[in-house]
């Protein structure tokens, strides 16, 4: 709470309340000799307006650098109600809803998240989320060998487009479960059916595709789902939440639609905060329902007639045996996924898609304006969203670290990653970036490579 509002008086009337003197003896059951009596580095109590401005003074050390990192993680406008609503009492205190009578609230919010991710990706259901992007692939990937009975492989084709981030933690929740993540090499920027006709006939479980890549591109989706399908393949789908405002749903992709899809809700009004928080969110086809991993939330009518809300299924070892679990992911990232509801719930279809249209925009002004800089080309000259690679004549990091010196966070070195590319810089601009920013990005950078060769 932002502060604390107990009197003394307050204190000692509750002291009193419960057969007390001191607040030191709610704690008499902890042994005298495992109690500290004074913590000696611990500097003298500051008051409120001591502290504000203290901590005021470290954030300022961090600066207010302009941001063109994406990766997966992404900023963009957070109306300021978003946060106001979410940390109110009622929801940033819950927890997991366990008794339906005394967490309605947190039900019907969990069902409302759930309808909106069900329709924003076309698709017939929704679990209550799980903890990021990447453990989303991976639950995806092992709710696809569940449901695909006649695959005996537990073979997944990965594509190198998809997020690294994502495949390493796929494969480190997944792999030891006897999953078999297959790289396929994306030269291109995107993967295309001819990669795929040397597994045509095989035994393959399912299908990954990131839309859009981990590059920025778009990929071929129809063409893709089509293919796996007639190979009897499952479609799991890893979407950017803020694209489907623009985008086709994975539910539309094809003929048939994808059957899972997956991603992270971190852009739908989640902050960035060294390096997370984040909640991954998972719908599939109906048929799937029952391999689906976390919770469902389901809307009934109680005997009054009245409309309720429960938890609906709930395959995890919490609730029955462990090995007809689906899945032993035991949070539904409740906080975030009220951010995400709140957020979506402001902007509508039409405020998601102005966001999204918007980034699109801001990402081709600053492609054009980057490779007008010497020493700097387009990667992949492909439709695109918000990302887009571009290829540096020297090393990456040094550049980065040069631009941070001039006040712009200036994208993501991929080129460990994706050493067959070179020095690959990866950029993003959303909604909150504007003409003037990427023109001093522009500027910075070419003084930066004219500072480098003239060091030289």
């Amino acid at each position: 709470m932002p502060f604390i509002p107990h009197t003394p008086s307050d204190v000692e009337q509750m002291l009193a309340a419960i057969g007390e003197k001191k607040i030191e003896d709610l704690f008499d059951e902890i042994p005298k000799d495992l109690r500290i009596e004074s913590l000696a580095d611990i500097p003298d109590a500051l008051n409120e307006m001591q502290i504000g401005r203290l901590m005021s003074a470290r954030a300022a050390q961090d600066g207010t650098p302009l941001n063109f990192i994406g990766a997966g993680a992404y900023e963009h406008h957070i109306p300021s109600a978003v946060w106001a609503i979410t940390t109110r009492g009622e929801f940033y205190s819950a927890y997991t809803p366990y008794q339906a009578e005394a967490s309605q609230g947190t039900l019907q919010l969990i069902y409302e998240y759930q309808t909106m991710i069900s329709s924003l990706t076309g698709m017939d259901v929704s679990n209550a989320s799980l903890y990021d992007g990447g453990s989303a692939v991976a639950e995806a990937s092992l709710m696809s060998i569940r449901a695909h009975r006649k695959s005996k492989s537990q073979r997944i084709l990965v594509p190198t487009t998809l997020n690294p981030a994502y495949r390493k933690v796929a494969v480190a929740t997944a792999s030891g479960q006897g999953v078999r993540f297959e790289e396929l090499p994306c030269p291109k920027g995107a993967l295309s059916v001819a990669d795929l006709e040397k597994y045509k006939g095989e035994d393959i479980t399912a299908l990954v595709i990131q839309q859009p890549n981990f590059f920025g591109v778009l990929e071929d989706v129809d063409a893709l789902t089509d293919f796996a399908h007639a190979n009897g393949w499952i479609v799991i789908a890893s979407v950017n939440p803020t694209s489907l405002g623009i985008l086709k749903s994975p539910g539309e992709w094809g003929t048939k639609g994808a059957d899972i899809a997956c991603g992270d809700c971190q852009p739908l009004g989640v902050p960035l905060s060294s390096g997370g928080p984040y909640a991954g969110f998972l719908t599939a086809k109906m048929e799937h329902v029952r391999q689906m991993p976390g919770r469902i939330v389901g809307r009934t009518v109680d005997v009054e007639g009245k409309q309720g809300f429960a938890l609906t299924l709930q395959a995890r070892e919490q609730h029955i045996r462990r090995g007809k679990a689906t899945s032993n992911i035991c949070t539904n990232q409740g906080l975030l996924i009220t951010a995400a509801t709140i957020y979506l719930s402001l902007l509508g279809p039409q405020g998601l898609a102005r966001v999204a249209n918007e980034s699109h925009a801001r990402t081709n002004e600053l492609v054009q304006a980057l490779t007008k800089v010497k020493g700097v080309k387009l990667a992949f000259d492909k439709p695109r969203f918000h990302e887009a690679v571009l290829l540096l004549d020297r090393p990456v990091t040094p550049v980065l670290a040069d631009l941070a010196l001039r006040g712009i966070v200036g994208g993501v070195d991929i080129s460990a990653d994706y050493p067959e590319l070179g020095n690959a810089l990866l950029v993003c601009a959303t909604e909150t970036r504007t003409p003037a920013d990427i023109k001093a990005y522009a500027d910075a950078l070419a003084d930066s490579l004219k500072a480098a060769v003239r060091a030289a």
